[in-house]
């Protein structure tokens, strides 16, 4: 069983846990849907911007209230605070290079696939963190 300092490192663990394991069970059995999503990202800057701006809040409010670097699950959690900020401020700052590169690798099932076992180890890493783990301190 593995440490940590807080009940919310645990709790946002799970919750990651399950988004990733979503994503990567779409990615892995519906690969040309993904492309698809992609493409309407491409060709809508709206919803790019949209998307930007809840990545940037959705980081901004993690970290605001999870910004610990006590454990490794803690330090896990919290990096996916910090890259969910980058995540928006890059689509902000610089959207065409970024849905070029995502929107060439979403066009090849197989790479989307790959993606798709990527996240699924990760979601099973958080998922055994969140649910396996104990929080020493209970804020």
């Amino acid at each position: 069983m593995l440490d940590t300092f807080s009940v919310l490192t645990l709790q946002l663990a799970r919750l990651w846990g399950v988004a990733a394991l979503v994503i990567a069970l779409g990615a892995l059995t519906a690969p040309k849907r993904m492309g698809a999503a992609m493409a309407d990202f491409e060709r809508s800057p709206g919803l790019l911007f949209i998307t930007a701006i809840f990545a940037l809040g959705i980081g901004l409010i993690q970290v605001m209230f999870h910004n610990l670097w006590t454990d490794p699950t803690a330090i896990i959690v919290s990096l996916i605070g910090w890259l969910a900020i980058l995540k928006g401020i890059v689509l902000i700052a610089i959207p065409e290079p970024v849905m070029k590169l995502a929107a060439s690798s979403a066009n090849s099932p197989s790479t989307v696939r790959l993606y798709g076992v990527l996240i699924l180890i990760l979601a099973i890493i958080l998922l055994v963190l969140g649910l396996a783990g104990r929080a020493t301190v209970s804020g």
